[in-house]
Order: C-alpha cells, then structure tokens, then sequence
C-alpha cells in the first residue's frame, strides 16, 4: 500500500468514526458540544480529502464518485448557525438534539457519501 492510499485509508477511518458518534449519541444535555466539535472535524476531513482527491492521478470511478459527493456535501451543508442559534436557546431540549443530529445523518448520507467512503476504505 502507498503512501498516499495509507493517508487516504486514514482520513476515511476519521470521517467514519465521526460518523459514527452521530448515530451513537442519545440526545442528552451536553450532547450538542459533542455535535459541534464532530461537525468541525468532519467538515475539516472532508476538505482535506477533496484537496487529496484533486491532487491524484488516479482517475477511478470510486474516486471520482466520492469526490463528487464531497463536494456536494461542502457545498449544500453548513450546520453552524443552526448549531450557534441551538447553543443560545436550546441545548438541553432532547427533541432539537434528536433533529440537528438526524438532519447531520442525513445529510452524510446524501448521495451515498458514507457508503462511498466505506466502499473505498474496504478497498485500499
């Protein structure tokens, strides 16, 4: 395995395992700061994952799949100001908890992202 595959390998693992603190947690007081840091860094991955995807030569169509969903991710998802306004007023209301996590999920799991992202962890 290359260099840039083991780095790719990683990055993916991070994405998943953020991933997966979305669907684990259970909506209680204290869970929209687990939320917010875990936006951050699965926006921060998915940023550094599209440079990497441009950078490759690497034309496959698992690449270009995921590259394309990244970027539809990026570009239609921002959850920080509904996250802001959230913290404000109300950060302890399990119900809004439940709903800015679902709509993360789901928004994830927009174009197949998150089944593209295994798909090609499993691969490399």
């Amino acid at each position: 395995m290359t260099e840039i595959e083991n780095y790719l390998k990683g990055l993916l693992k991070q994405i998943l395992d953020s991933y997966q603190i979305f669907g684990s947690l259970k909506d209680k007081p204290g869970d929209l700061e687990i939320i917010k840091k875990e936006v951050i860094k699965i926006n921060g991955f998915f940023l550094v994952l599209n440079n990497k995807l441009k950078l490759l030569d690497n034309n496959s169509d698992d690449f270009t799949s995921l590259s394309s969903a990244v970027k539809n991710y990026l570009e239609n998802y921002d959850f920080d100001r509904e996250i802001e306004t959230m913290s404000k007023l109300y950060s302890e209301d399990p119900n809004r908890l439940k709903n800015i996590r679902y709509t993360i999920l789901h928004a994830l799991e927009d174009k197949k992202l998150m089944e593209k992202v295994e798909s090609i962890m499993e691969k490399l």
